[in-house]
This record gives structure tokens, C-alpha cells and sequence, in this order.
């Protein structure tokens, strides 16, 4: 594009307001109900299971269960988002999530309440949260211009963050009058959520229903592999958090390293998020056209060093700050990766490929926490920190080495 191209563009994408836009108004408002609804579910069911078992093992089971479906199904939830309506794939996820609210409200009234039970509608939540995720993502292309494509990526990572922030804080509070209380909100949340992704008008729908097959469902993995550039963005991303997950460690560094207890570990959970938060709201109102790879790159090198001082630090706000970098920077991430992704993939694979990169992403993120653990028990808690910090920011330069095409890609949109 010319300097003069690329005004027009950016004018554009000026006028096009994400807040007015009816249909993507719909979307992100689908995507607080069903991320708030599940952060809150969360926090209920967690308590419930403490409560019947006084077991931190059984609260870990949790996790593994939510895991299952996710890698089970990688290649399964991409095949469907592409040859199926993405909003009747949403909406049947959303229904999915109310009824295991139903089921642990019947079972709670009936006295039939139990750690298996909680276990099955754990594992239903899971599958309709696996499913979601991709198919959340096809929407943003099917119903915004390219040209502001990244804003609307950042503005639908606010929800996100605005749901991941406020959803626990909420289910807390609610959780004083009860689980049972909980489920209820969570049912009619989902159903509004549902009722939500029905609005949306889909300008591009899925086009192809094919039957399924090997090659139609490892797909995604093939178009990834065949491209540098999207393949750098999501392995750089991956390799971060692989080395670079801190979370397993916050009650420690709460506890031991600040002095302090449930409170500080409350405010150091929500630091990422809360700066993730502000810079999507920055993110929503600027459009990407230049230096794109470069910006990834400057970005996993910021959050990699922000958790590098965070280790060392003992002092509260000064951890609070690093954290709320750190979140900060993954929010650039995700969304050059994001819009990356998402322009550069045809609409018929883009649940495919979407999948593929949610469960590298994802099952990362959760292994990295297991890493961190593990490396922390070897030499130590802050080390382990300043170590996988320091680990995410040099695999960010050495990605320079081994993609050059991502490093030196200009815009998120793909250059005519």
C-alpha cells in the first residue's frame, strides 16, 4: 500500500464505530453472558467441591476434566465451525452450559448433588466451551470490514477480559446467597447469550459441508504449516507461554514472597487482566497497518521481561505493575495474531485453522503453568519466575531468526 492508501484506509476505519455497529454489538455482548457466565459457574462449582470433598486434588480434577474435550475434539470442533451454521454452533454451546445449570439446580433440590455429577456437568460445560471458542472467532470476519478488523478483535478482547475480571468477583458475591443462586443467574445468562448469537446477521457464511475426512479435518494443520507467517505468530505465542506462565505461582508469591494472603493473591490474579483490559480498549481504536510482525515480536519481548522483574520484585504494587504489563503485551499478541489469522485464512478454514491455534494457545498455557511448577520446585519460586521470563523474551528474538517473513510483516491485512 502508498502512504496516500493507507490514509484512506485508516480514515476509513476512523468512521466505522465498533459501539454503533449493531451486529458487533450482538457479538460482544454474546461474548461477556457466555464468558462471565462460565468464569461464575466456575467459582461455584470450585466451592462446591471443596465443600463435599475438602480436597485440593478433586479441585485440580476440574481442570483435567475441562481439558479432556478440548484435545479430544481439536479437530472435530474445526470441521464443524466450517461446514455448519457458526451461529447455531454457538448458540447449541450456549445451551449446553444451561443445562448443566439445570442439572446441578435439580440436583441440589433433590438431594442427588455429588462429586461425579459436578464431574459430568463439568465436562458438559467443557465440551460447550470447546466448541465455543473457535467458532467465536470465525464471527469478527463474517460481519466487519477488513479495514477495522483488528479493532474489532481488541474490542472483542475486551470482553473477554471484562468478563474474566468481573465474572469471579460477581460469583463471589452471588455465591453468599448460595450455589444454587448461581446456577440460576448462569442459566439466564446463557439463554440471553444464545438469544444474542441468533441476532447476528452472517455476511459470509460457512460454504462447504463435506463429508469427513482425514484431510478434511487435519486441514487447518496443513494450511498452518504451509504458512510462515500465520505458523510464526501462533508457535511464537505458543513458545511464550510454554516458558512464561506465572499463574501456578501467585499464591506463592502472595504468601511467601509479599507477606500477604488471599486479598494480594485476589489483586495479583487480576493484574494481567486489568491491563490486558486497558490496552484493548486502546487496541479498539487503532488499526494495524504498520510493523505488525515486529509489533508481536516488541510485545513477547515486554511480557517476557515484565515477568522477569516481577519475579524479582518484592514489593505489591510494584508485582501488581509488572503483572498488568505483562497483560498488556499479551493483549497485543492476541491480536496481531488474531487479526494475522483471521485475514489471511479462507473463510471456509477459518474454524479449522482457528481451532488448531485455540488448542496450541490454550493446552500451552496450561502446560506452561505445570513448568512452572516444576522448575519452581527444582530452584526456587522467584528464579523460576525470572527464568521464564527472560526464557519467553529470547525465544522472541530467536523467532526473528526463524521467521523472517513474520518479523517483517507490515499490516494485518494482507497487503494487495
Amino acid at each position: 500500500m502508498t502512504t496516500s492508501e493507507d490514509a484512506q484506509v485508516s480514515d476509513s476505519a476512523r468512521q466505522i464505530s465498533l459501539i454503533r455497529h449493531s451486529q458487533f454489538a450482538l457479538y460482544w455482548w454474546t461474548r461477556v453472558l457466555s464468558t462471565a457466565g462460565y468464569q461464575i459457574i466456575q467459582v461455584a462449582i470450585q466451592w462446591q467441591i471443596y465443600q463435599l470433598t475438602g480436597s485440593p486434588f478433586h479441585l485440580g480434577m476440574i481442570g483435567l476434566v475441562m481439558f479432556i474435550p478440548v484435545i479430544a475434539g481439536t479437530f472435530l470442533i474445526g470441521y464443524v465451525a466450517d461446514h455448519y451454521d457458526r451461529r447455531g454452533v454457538i448458540r447449541l454451546c450456549q445451551i449446553s452450559k444451561a443445562l448443566g445449570a439445570v442439572i446441578l439446580i435439580v440436583a441440589s433440590y433433590t438431594g442427588h448433588i455429588s462429586v461425579p455429577l459436578i464431574y459430568f456437568v463439568v465436562f458438559i460445560v467443557g465440551a460447550g466451551r470447546a466448541f465455543e471458542g473457535p467458532t467465536l472467532h470465525t464471527i469478527p470476519p463474517s460481519i466487519m470490514p477488513q479495514e477495522v478488523l483488528s479493532r474489532a478483535i481488541a474490542a472483542g478482547n475486551t470482553a473477554q477480559q471484562v468478563a474474566v475480571i468481573g465474572g469471579p468477583f460477581v460469583g463471589g458475591l452471588l455465591l453468599q446467597g448460595g450455589t444454587n443462586l448461581v446456577y440460576y443467574v448462569c442459566f439466564a445468562m446463557f439463554v440471553i447469550a444464545s438469544v444474542c448469537i441468533t441476532m447476528v446477521k452472517i455476511k459470509k457464511p460457512a460454504k462447504s459441508k463435506k463429508s469427513v475426512t482425514l484431510e478434511t479435518i487435519f486441514a487447518g494443520l496443513r494450511y498452518l504449516w504451509t504458512r510462515p507467517i500465520i505458523f510464526g505468530a501462533i508457535t511464537l505465542d505458543l513458545g511464550a507461554a510454554l516458558v512464561g506462565g506465572v499463574t501456578a505461582l501467585l499464591p506463592i508469591f502472595a504468601k511467601d514472597v509479599l507477606g500477604g494472603g488471599p486479598f494480594e493473591l485476589g489483586l495479583l490474579r487480576a493484574s494481567p487482566a486489568i491491563g490486558a483490559l486497558i490496552m484493548g480498549f486502546v487496541l479498539s481504536n487503532i488499526q494495524i497497518n504498520r510493523h505488525a510482525g515486529r509489533i508481536m515480536v516488541g510485545a513477547v519481548v515486554l511480557y517476557g521481561l515484565s515477568l522477569a522483574v516481577f519475579g524479582f520484585s518484592t514489593w505489591l504494587w510494584l508485582s501488581m505493575l509488572m503483572l498488568a504489563m505483562s497483560g498488556a503485551a499479551d493483549a497485543v499478541s492476541v491480536v496481531v495474531r488474531h487479526s494475522l489469522v483471521q485475514t489471511r485464512t479462507p473463510n471456509e478454514m477459518l474454524g479449522r485453522v482457528m481451532a488448531v491455534n485455540s488448542t496450541f494457545t490454550g493446552t500451552t498455557s496450561n502446560l506452561g503453568q505445570f513448568e512452572s511448577g516444576l522448575v519452581a520446585s527444582l530452584i526456587g519460586t522467584m528464579p523460576a519466575a525470572i527464568v521464564g521470563g527472560i526464557g519467553a523474551a529470547a525465544i522472541a528474538v530467536l523467532w526473528i531468526r526463524l521467521f523472517p517473513d513474520f518479523w517483517r510483516v507490515q499490516s494485518v491485512i494482507p497487503e494487495q
